[in-house]
């Protein structure tokens, strides 16, 4: 592991911020480079000087925004019938993208800032928004806000840990589970906060005896 830990170092030192960049953007897509073996890297580098945290998060963020929408574009424009069929050919097979469908649906445009805090779903919960047609004001907004939150806690873990790089990948699990833990009391919140939005849409009207919307 600390052999694994000191070449991604190195490695992220040579390419620097445009590394980062790159390499989130993949993160982002369909190729599996896991932004646990990216961001540590960054924020050690930080703590070593040879990089600018903020710098860092912000390349971190901004990569996975456009990865993010190389997804989006992509599904907005092949269709569903088109991802059903030949997704597995790019590591989405059939079931896995309907489960993040099925979150997207249940959780509404929301799963795009919950889905970047997730594993597997991270970089899948671009597709159902790029189906949807969600708005880009909207879609950049909720990608930005969970990548950089994200990309903060990785870099933040490398950063802060400094010299123990062996300690790393250990506490980039843990941040895992815990940023989990928040991802579904964030679900339940905001589940709790849309049914009681849905039943005060419909107010008795004591005039008519009747219902009436609220527009």
């Amino acid at each position: 592991m600390h052999e694994l830990i000191q070449w991604l170092v190195l490695t992220i030192r040579d390419m620097g911020y445009p590394g980062i960049f790159l390499l989130m953007a993949m993160e982002s897509s369909i190729i599996p480079v896991p932004s646990e073996m990216v961001m540590p890297p960054a924020g050690y580098l930080a703590y070593l000087g040879h990089m600018n945290l903020v710098v860092a998060i912000l390349c971190g963020t901004a990569g996975s925004l456009v990865g993010a929408y190389i997804n989006y574009f992509a599904s907005h424009y092949l269709g569903r019938p088109l991802i059903l069929k030949y997704g597995k050919y790019v590591l989405i097979p059939p079931d896995k993208f309907e489960r993040v469908e099925r979150f997207f649906l249940q959780h509404g445009e929301i799963s795009t800032f919950i889905g970047r805090l997730l594993p597997v779903v991270r970089h899948l919960i671009s597709i159902p928004a790029g189906l949807s047609g969600m708005g880009h004001l909207k879609f950049s907004f909720y990608t930005l806000a969970g990548a950089g939150i994200w990309c903060s806690i990785l870099t933040g873990i490398g950063y802060f840990i400094g010299e123990n790089q062996d300690l790393i990948m250990k506490y980039s699990h843990k941040a895992l589970f815990w940023v989990i833990l928040f991802s579904l009391a964030l679900v339940a919140v905001y589940v709790r906060w849309h049914k009681r939005r849905s039943s005060l849409a419909v107010i008795p009207d004591d005039a008519v005896g009747k219902t009436k919307q609220i527009p």
